[in-house]
C-alpha cells in the first residue's frame, strides 16, 4: 500500500483515552443518526446504517445509545437537530497535507473551529479539492498477531478477500475497499483473527517525509487538536515520521 497511514498506526498505539470516550460514543451516534437519515432506520434495508452500528459495537457504545441514534435518524425522535457529514482540507507544518472529516449540526460552527485550530497549529485551511486527490477512501483493519503464526494469518488475509497488508511489531494493519470493510472483519474473525478496530478512513497515496523533530511534534500537536475537536470524527495525513523521531517526540 502506497502512503501508510502512519496517523492511524500512531492512535491506536496511544489508545483510546477514557477522557475521549464521551466523544468517541458522540461521533459513533452522530454516524448513526447520519446514516439513519439518509436510508431509513432498519439496518436490514440499510447497510450503511448496519455497518455505523457494528463499528459502535466494535467500541463498546451502549445498545441504549445505539437504539436511541436509530430513533433520532429515522425520526421517531424529535430532537430538532440535522446531522451532515462534510469534509475539509488544508496543509500542516512541513508542507503535510491534512484530510479533515466532520459530522456536526452546525456548521458555521464546524468550520470556525477547524480553521481556528489550523491557525493556531501553523497549518492553514485550504479550499475543496486542494489535497483530496492526493488521498484514497479504504477499509482498515486492525490485527492482533502476538503469538500468532503469521503464514496462518497472511493466509486468512488473502483469503478474505483484502487488498493488502502491512506488518509492524505484534499488529498488522489491513486495507480493504472501503466498501467491502465488513465484509472482511467477518471473514477475519470467521477464520479466528483477532479484529481490534476496523474503519473507513482516507489512506495517502504517497507520504512526506518529516526528519525534523520539531516540525514532527507540530503536526502531531495540529492532528491531535483536530482530533479533539466535537465534530471531528477522522483526520488523515500523509506525513511519514521515522520511529525514532515518534519516540523523541512522544
Amino acid at each position: 500500500m502506497s502512503g501508510h497511514s502512519k496517523w492511524h498506526s500512531i492512535k491506536h498505539k496511544k489508545g483510546a483515552a477514557d477522557a475521549k470516550r464521551g466523544k468517541l460514543f458522540t461521533q459513533h451516534a452522530k454516524m448513526i443518526v447520519l446514516a439513519a437519515q439518509q436510508g431509513g432506520g432498519d439496518p436490514d434495508m440499510n447497510p450503511s446504517l448496519r455497518s455505523a452500528i457494528d463499528r459502535a459495537k466494535m467500541d463498546n457504545v451502549p445498545n441504549n445509545n445505539i437504539e436511541r441514534a436509530v430513533k433520532k435518524g429515522s425520526g421517531e425522535l424529535k430532537d430538532g437537530n440535522v446531522i451532515s457529514e462534510t469534509t475539509y482540507e488544508g496543509y500542516g507544518p512541513g508542507g503535510t497535507a491534512i484530510f479533515v472529516e466532520v459530522v456536526t449540526d452546525n456548521k458555521n460552527r464546524c468550520v470556525a473551529s477547524v480553521r481556528h485550530i489550523f491557525t493556531k497549529h501553523g497549518g492553514n485551511l485550504g479550499a475543496n479539492g486542494c489535497v483530496a486527490w492526493m488521498f484514497e477512501k479504504k477499509g482498515v483493519i486492525i490485527l492482533n498477531t502476538e503469538g500468532m503464526d503469521m503464514e496462518e494469518v497472511e493466509m486468512a488475509v488473502i483469503e478474505s478477500g483484502a487488498d493488502d497488508m502491512s506488518v509492524e511489531g505484534g499488529t498488522m494493519e489491513i486495507f480493504t475497499a472501503y466498501q467491502d470493510l465488513m465484509e472482511v472483519k467477518k471473514a477475519l474473525e470467521t477464520a479466528g483473527m483477532k479484529v481490534e478496530s476496523a474503519d473507513i478512513s482516507y489512506i495517502p497515496k504517497d507520504t512526506v517525509k518529516v526528519d525534523d523533530p520539531s516540525t514532527a511534534k507540530k503536526i502531531l500537536k495540529l492532528m491531535d487538536a483536530l482530533e479533539e475537536d466535537e465534530d471531528v470524527s477522522n483526520v488523515s495525513s500523509n506525513f511519514d515520521i521515522p520511529e525514532e523521531i515518534l519516540e523523541e517526540v512522544a
